[in-house]
């Protein structure tokens, strides 16, 4: 065993000192150093040797998430943690159906090249993580180039894989970074969404809870092999949140391949159906609470933001009992998981404007209500990509004549109430509370007010909700189709 052991790092020497010689020019640009101050690109020249020259075309794309509804997400580590760290990882993948993707510095790979070579043949995705594992933003331009040119070129020799994405060591970047990446022809420099700190010393459970709460469609995670050893076992607590929510965690490359490109806001038609006018005194409004019908016809409606495994639990459930709803949304919330918004499209939904901050209307002067509803319309526009319902609901339900004007002079003259409402926001009230809520109040054209808040009783009680409402012979419509 010892035999083989010292003949293993031999043979590791040899091939980090024979990279070290192709370039040890390099080092008194502070190449393998920790960074500091750019060099000046003409320094070390080799006689002979062409200098780098600034790339001039576009910069390549930055990934920190990815343009989906679809139930997936990315896990992906930085670094090359020990043999024995790795095996454990790997086997903790392994074991909860995981497939990552590994950015990894060069010099490791040269270093052990067989543990790089385990994470491919287990089915996992090796990308670049510079030579030195550096932050390249303290870099300059020709040592960016080197730092990413020359971890490919080791990557490839060891594995015969070619990297396509490059990430730092700490995830940052910057336009020099984008251009050198863009000039080596990779696809994108990548950052995260997702970032649990572990660099902090947190326990796996700690870790995992982290990335159980704003785990997303389409989130980038971002986690360390070689810092702290709570990685390892942190794997089955992030393995479980995702099998609870029913989302696949994947390689990076097939995330991306399976999403798509999210357009401007510009080039969104509807994006400036909501407009900013102060002549808004006299703007004819209309408040509607429910459908004058005789239709066993109702809408279920649900107001404000929550996190991904809220969200996703209530689309199931109407999935389940082919419900259709309408979503107004609080566009702050919107902002920070568009993804989200997207999926209630996907799904059949329809989504609307329930302001941006969710402060209540009368408390604004004209001017900050009428920024909140343009605001929030333009967030929701560009997440779902297209132009969303135009009905606006106040927040907390509070309106009155002159900020009914207000909003109206916006493109919103339809402002949606309701008349069934449970206060199902407030913890205190339990499934059946918000049961028997909406069973004593709805009637023909009711329009049924629930929210999707994180902790509350909505989602539980919800099932039988619907059920019971079909047993009434209920039939559950959007609310477009309800007050048209």
């Amino acid at each position: 065993m010892k035999s083989n052991d010292r003949l293993n790092r031999e043979r590791a020497l040899i091939r980090v000192t024979a990279l070290f010689m192709s370039l040890v020019l390099l080092a008194s640009c502070g190449i393998f150093g920790s960074g500091g101050s750019p060099a000046d690109p003409a320094e070390g020249q080799m006689q002979g040797e062409q200098a780098i020259e600034r790339f001039n075309g576009e910069k390549s794309r930055v990934i920190t998430s990815v343009y989906t509804a679809r139930k997936e997400l990315s896990l992906t580590f930085n670094g090359m943690g020990d043999a024995e760290t790795m095996e454990r990882l790997l086997n903790e993948l392994d074991k909860y159906g995981i497939k990552a993707t590994f950015f990894l510095p060069g010099i490791r790979v040269a270093e052990e090249p067989d543990i790089a070579k385990s994470i491919i043949e287990r089915g996992h995705e090796i990308e670049n993580n510079t030579l030195n594992h550096l932050d390249l933003t303290k870099l300059g331009y020709e040592q960016i180039y080197k730092e990413i040119e020359l971890a490919n070129e080791v990557i490839e020799k060891e594995t015969g894989v070619t990297p396509k994405y490059i990430r730092t060591k700490s995830g940052d970047y910057s336009d020099d970074i984008r251009l050198v990446a863009a000039q080596l022809g990779m696809e994108a420099v990548v950052n995260y969404n997702i970032n649990p700190k572990d660099r902090d010393m947190k326990n796996a459970k700690e870790i995992g809870d982290y990335v159980a709460r704003y785990m997303s469609r389409g989130g980038v995670i971002s986690l360390n092999t070689d810092i702290n050893p709570e990685v390892v076992p942190a794997i089955g607590f992030i393995g479980e949140a995702a099998e609870e929510l029913g989302y696949k965690l994947i390689t990076l490359s097939e995330l991306v391949k399976n999403g798509g490109v999210r357009k401007p806001l510009e080039e969104i038609p509807g994006y400036d159906a909501a407009k900013l006018n102060p002549d808004y005194k006299g703007t004819p409004y209309e408040l509607v609470y429910k459908a004058n019908t005789r239709k066993k016809e109702i809408a279920l409606t649900f107001d404000d933001w929550a996190t991904d495994k809220t969200v996703t639990r209530i689309l199931d459930i109407l999935a389940e009992h082919d419900v259709k709803a309408t979503f107004f949304l609080r566009a702050q919330g919107v902002e920070q998981n568009p993804n989200l918004a997207r999926a209630m499209i996907e799904e059949g939904h329809d989504v609307a404007n329930h302001s941006y901050a969710h402060q209540v209307v009368t408390t604004l002067t004209p001017e900050e209500l009428q920024e909140d509803v343009v605001k929030a319309h333009q967030v929701i526009t560009e997440a779902i990509q297209q132009q969303p319902l135009m009905l606006y609901r106040p927040p907390t339900g509070v309106v009155d004549e002159k900020t009914a004007e207000i909003i109206a002079a916006t493109g919103y003259p339809q402002i949606a109430m309701y008349d069934v409402t449970t206060l199902d926001w407030d913890v205190k009230n339990s499934a059946d509370d918000i049961i028997n809520g909406v069973m004593k109040q709805t009637q023909n054209g009711s329009v049924i007010l629930l929210h999707i808040l994180d902790g509350i009783h909505t989602a539980e009680a919800l099932p039988t909700v619907l059920e019971r409402l079909k047993e009434k012979g209920y039939t559950f419509v959007k609310m477009k189709d309800l007050i048209q």
